[in-house]
C-alpha cells in the first residue's frame, strides 16, 4: 500500500486508486476516470471485477483510474452532483464528463480513450489508418486541409459528440489507398467494414451546414444493426428516428435459442438489404432483455416479437401479424404503414400513460424481487407496513381514548363542584345540624343535583 497526495493504492495487485475527499485538491492535475460508489450498492458491487478491468487495460496511458467511497466522504457527491450510484466521471483538467453507455470493459475503456485526447486526431501515416480500421468498428474521418467551413462544422460537432464517438482527421494521399474520394474537403464514416459520406454542399449557410453535420453525425454513430440495452437506448432516441427493435432472449452465457437467432437475422436483413430506404427514417437494433421491451410496452410480450418505438413521442407499434411469422416482405410493409402514420400506435407520453407506466414499473420490480428473495422481499415491505400499522391504530385509537378521558374528567369536575357547593353549606348551620346537612350532601350526590 503507498499514498500519494490523499490517494491510497488499494493493494500492490490491484490498479485502482482508492481516492478521498483530497481528490478535490489534485482532480486538475492529469485525467481521472472515477467512480463514485457506496458499499451498499449491489450494481456497484456488480461493476467492480469490470472496474478493476478496467484499470488494467488503462495502465499504460496517462489515465489514473480510482473510486471514491460516498459514504465516507459524503462532501463529494455533492462536490460532483452524483446523485446516484455508481457513476462514472471523467476529468480532464477543468473539464468534467459523465458516463452513460453499458457498463462493460469496452465501452468504459473507450470512453476514456476519447476524452483522453483532442476530439480529432491527425493521422499521418497509412499504416495508422489500417490498423484503426481492425481495433476501431466505427469512426468518422475528415479528408482535406484543417481550414474551411467543413472543417470548422465538423471539428465542432466532434467536441460535441466526443464522449461518444473517434473522430480522425487525414490527408488525401493517405485515404485514397483505402476509399475512392470524389472531391476534397469531404467527411466519412467507417462501419461495417464500408465508408458512407456527409452529404455535403460548399453553397449552403454555415448555420445551415453545422445542423445538418451535427443531425447526420448523431445519425452515424451507431451501427446499422446494434445490441440495444438500458445503458445505450436513450442515446439511441436521440436520433429522432423510429427504433425498430428485435425482442429475443439472452441466457447467462449470452447465447440465444436457435429460433429467436432465426428472427433476428430476418429483422437484420430488412435494413441491411434496403438501407437507402429505411436508413433515414428508421434505427435498427436487437434486444436481449426482454424486461426493457415489457417496460416499452407496458406488458409481457411473447418472444420473439417486434417492436417499433418513435423516439420523439415516445408511442410504439406492434405488428397485426404473429411476429414469429413474420417475412421480410411483411416486415417492410409494416414499417411502410409506420412511416405513413396508417398503422395503429400505442402508449405515448400523456400523463395517464406515465402514471400508468410507473405503476407497471412498480409491480414489475416488486415481482422480480419476490421471486428472486420472497423472505427479504417479506422483510423489506413487512416491517415498514407494520410501522405504518401500528401509527394508524395509535392515532385512530386516541380519538377514542381521549373521549373517555373527557367523560371521566368530567364526572370528577361535577363530584368536586358539588362536595364544594354542600361544604359551603353546612358553614352556614351549626354543629348540631351537621348530620341533616351530611344527609343533605349524600342525596344530592345520588341524583346529581
Amino acid at each position: 500500500m503507498m499514498f500519494i497526495s490523499g490517494v491510497v493504492v488499494v493493494s500492490n495487485t490491484s490498479r485502482v486508486m482508492e481516492l478521498s475527499d483530497r481528490f478535490v485538491d489534485i482532480k486538475k492535475d492529469g485525467q481521472w476516470l472515477v467512480m463514485f460508489y457506496a458499499p451498499y450498492c449491489a450494481h456497484c458491487k456488480r461493476l467492480e471485477p469490470i472496474w478493476s478491468h478496467v484499470a488494467q487495460g488503462l495502465h499504460n496511458t496517462n489515465i489514473r483510474v480510482g473510486r471514491i467511497d460516498c459514504t465516507r466522504f459524503t462532501s463529494m457527491a455533492t462536490e460532483f452532483g452524483v446523485s446516484g450510484f455508481p457513476t462514472i466521471l471523467f476529468f480532464n483538467g477543468e473539464f468534467q464528463y459523465k458516463f452513460s453507455g453499458d457498463r462493460t470493459k469496452e465501452e468504459i475503456v473507450n470512453f476514456a480513450l476519447r476524452l483522453s485526447g483532442p476530439p480529432v486526431r491527425q493521422i499521418t501515416r497509412s499504416e495508422s489508418l489500417e490498423n484503426l480500421k481492425t481495433s476501431n468498428p466505427l469512426f468518422f474521418i475528415y479528408v482535406g486541409d484543417n481550414a474551411g467551413p467543413l472543417w470548422e462544422s465538423y471539428s465542432d460537432v466532434a467536441e460535441k459528440f466526443q464522449p461518444h464517438g473517434f473522430f480522425y482527421s487525414v490527408s488525401p494521399e493517405i485515404v485514397r489507398k483505402y476509399v475512392t474520394v470524389t472531391s476534397v474537403p469531404c467527411v466519412f464514416v467507417y462501419k461495417e467494414n464500408s465508408y458512407y459520406f456527409f452529404p455535403a454542399n460548399n453553397s449552403v449557410e454555415m448555420e445551415f451546414l453545422n445542423a445538418s453535420m451535427f443531425d447526420w453525425i448523431n445519425a452515424e454513430r451507431f451501427a446499422t444493426f446494434p445490441k440495444i440495452t438500458r445503458g445505450n437506448i436513450n442515446q439511441l432516441l436521440q436520433t429522432r428516428k423510429y427504433l425498430v427493435l428485435a425482442i429475443v432472449e439472452e441466457n447467462k452465457l449470452l447465447e440465444i435459442p436457435t429460433e429467436m437467432l432465426v428472427f433476428r437475422d430476418m429483422i437484420e436483413s430488412v435494413i441491411t438489404k434496403n438501407r437507402e430506404k429505411f436508413h433515414k427514417w428508421f434505427q435498427f437494433g436487437w434486444v436481449g432483455s426482454p424486461e426493457l421491451a415489457n417496460s416499452i410496452a407496458m406488458s409481457v410480450v411473447p418472444l420473439p416479437y417486434l417492436l417499433v418505438v418513435n423516439s420523439t413521442t415516445n408511442h410504439h407499434h406492434i405488428p397485426e401479424d404473429d411476429p414469429s411469422q413474420l417475412t421480410p416482405e411483411a416486415v417492410t410493409i409494416f414499417l411502410e404503414q409506420i412511416h405513413n402514420q396508417s398503422a395503429p400506435r400505442y402508449g405515448g407520453n400523456t400523463l395517464p400513460v406515465r402514471l400508468y407506466r410507473t405503476y407497471f414499473e412498480a409491480r414489475t420490480s416488486l415481482s422480480e424481487m419476490w421471486h428472486g428473495n420472497p423472505v427479504l422481499t417479506a422483510v423489506l415491505f413487512g416491517l415498514p407496513l407494520g410501522f405504518l400499522s401500528l401509527i394508524c391504530h395509535s392515532i385512530c385509537c386516541a380519538d377514542i381514548m381521549d373521549a373517555d378521558d373527557d367523560e371521566e374528567e368530567g364526572i370528577q369536575i361535577h363530584i368536586f363542584c358539588t362536595i364544594r357547593k354542600s361544604i359551603m353549606n353546612v358553614s352556614r348551620f351549626s354543629l348540631m345540624s351537621w348530620p341533616g346537612n351530611l344527609n343533605s350532601m349524600w342525596e344530592s350526590y345520588i341524583t346529581g343535583h
